[in-house]
Order: structure tokens, then sequence, then C-alpha cells
């Protein structure tokens, strides 16, 4: 060392206060340096000054370095990978492209449910013809029948009047036979109809008939008396219905006609408000000013007789 000011290091001297080299101006200390006036804060402040940031359009942009690929490890070339011969990089020269015909182009082709669909509505509308409307109809009808021949026309209506000669024949005959039935079946109500007119007295049919017994003949009627004779199916007996006009009252009946041909021996019986007399499969009462008598040889029972006696 030189002195207690200086310091020297490696043969070059600095200073023991600052430690700076020698060669270098000294720092001056700034506290004990009074600045004049006009140069405090406010006057430093109170002047525009420049501005200090950087210009981006003339700093030049920091390009991004890259980093060098590894090396490959030695005894291996880098990218040295199997490949197939077939690959190349570029197609072989020079290269021909086929056309392609309009044969091997295969168009859209719809599902075959779709397929299915469009043949059934195809189906139908051919099924379903419209309807013409009825002056085309009727138009075309006149006009065939104007160009058919007069011998064609002839023989159409002859093939068309026997089925309507036929079902009308066939209707008119069904009609008659149900006419006949049932005028058969009221072929008694007509008859004692005609025969009460013609005698002049309200005469009835009885609605109750014996099982066995039918209508035979017709009803015999003159002035003042209707009769009708029921024959039996099995046998040759039968029975005589006779109404008659007459002014008699019970009483009467039972004096001037039973007593006189049954004596003693015969039935009273009170049916629906009648008086009823029986005798030997017979009967007599009075009802209306009309005489009722049952006669013949049927086999009648009490029940039966009081039974068609009360349905007249």
């Amino acid at each position: 060392m030189a002195s207690k000011q200086t310091i020297t290091i490696n043969g070059r001297q600095y200073d023991a206060l600052s430690g700076l080299p020698v060669d270098t101006p000294a720092v001056v200390d700034m506290t004990s340096v009074r600045p004049k006036s006009g140069t405090e804060s406010v006057g430093i402040h109170s002047t525009l000054q420049k501005s200090k940031t950087l210009n981006r359009q003339v700093v030049k942009k920091q390009m991004l370095v890259k980093k060098p690929a590894p090396l490959a490890p030695q005894g291996r070339k880098h990218m040295d990978i199997a490949r197939s011969s077939t690959i190349t990089r570029f197609a072989p020269h020079p290269t021909v492209i086929e056309p392609v015909s309009e044969a091997d182009i295969i168009g859209p082709v719809s599902h075959p449910m779709v397929q299915k669909a469009h043949q059934s509505v195809a189906t139908k509308q051919q099924v379903q013809q419209p309807t013409k409307p009825s002056q085309v109809v009727k138009n075309e009808a006149i006009n065939k029948a104007l160009n058919t021949p007069a011998k064609a026309q002839s023989k159409q209506p002859l093939k068309r009047r026997f089925p309507r000669i036929f079902s009308v024949s066939s209707a008119s005959l069904a009609v008659l036979l149900l006419a006949g039935y049932l005028t058969y079946l009221n072929m008694p109500t007509i008859s004692i109809r005609v025969a009460a007119v013609q005698s002049g007295i309200d005469a009835s049919y009885p609605d109750y008939r014996p099982n066995g017994y039918r209508l035979d003949g017709p009803i015999a009627y003159n002035d003042g008396k209707v009769s009708m004779r029921f024959a039996s199916n099995a046998g040759p007996q039968s029975f005589i219905i006779n109404e008659q006009r007459s002014s008699l009252n019970s009483s009467a009946v039972l004096e001037d006609y039973i007593e006189p041909k049954a004596g003693k021996e015969y039935g009273t019986h009170t049916q629906s408000g009648l008086t009823i007399y029986t005798y030997k499969n017979s009967a007599a009462w009075v009802n209306g000013g009309i005489l009722y008598t049952i006669e013949g040889d049927a086999p009648l029972s009490n029940d039966q007789v009081l039974r068609i006696a009360t349905s007249l």
C-alpha cells in the first residue's frame, strides 16, 4: 500500500474511502451540495419534458429462437423408419386417369318398402276409376242407342221383358196366395158378418172351439136366425150353434124351452152375468134379445159348453 488514502490491489490503486479506482473521477456527495436557485423540484417540473417511453415502431420485434432439434442417437439416422415400397411422395409420371362412363354411375335407389308403397298406390288408382257424371252416362247411352242398328234394338227389349214379366207375375202370385191365406183364416168372421146383415140380428162367431172340431160348411141364415155347424175331425159327431131373435128372459127360457126337452134333468150355471142351462151335452141361454142354443150328438162336457157360451 502506498498511503492511507489509496490501496493497491493487483497493481491497481483504489480509493480507500470510496473503493473506486483512482483513475476514475470521484463521486460527488450530493447531500453536501446545495442546489442553486431555480434548480429545485418546483423549477424542474415547471417545464415540459420529452417522453422517455419506447417507440414500438422503431424498436425491432424480438424474434423467437427455435430450439435445435435433438440429435439422433449414434448409429441411427433421423427418420430412419421402415416404409412400404408402394408409398411414394409423388405419383409415377405420367399418370393416366380413365374416364368414368355413365353406365358405371349408380344413381340413388329407393328403399324396397317405398317401392312397395308406390306400387300399391298405383294399383288402387287403376282399380278406383273416377265415376262419370250422370249427364255423361246418359249422353253415352243415347249415342250408343242411336248408333245401334234397328235389329239389335229390337232384340234387346225382348231379353229384358221376360225377366220383368216373370218378376211381376211372381209378385202377383205371392200377393194372391197371401190374400187367399188371410181370407181363409178370416172366412168365418166374414161369413158371420154377412149372415148377420142378411138375417137382421147381431150374430157372432165363437172365439172358443173345442179341439178336434171345425166349421163344417157355410153359415146358414134366414130372417131373424143364424146357424153354424161344427163337425169332428175324427168321427161323425157334430154340434150346431143357433142364434135367433127372441123376447124371452131366463125364466121363460127355462119354462118354455128347457123343461119341455129335459124335464128336471138340467143344470143351471151363472157365467159372466149370464144364466146358462145345460142338459144332455146341450145348452140354452138368452142375451141381448137373442136366444142361443147348442144342440147335437158331440160329447161336450159342461166346461166346454160354458166356454163356448161365454165366447159368443
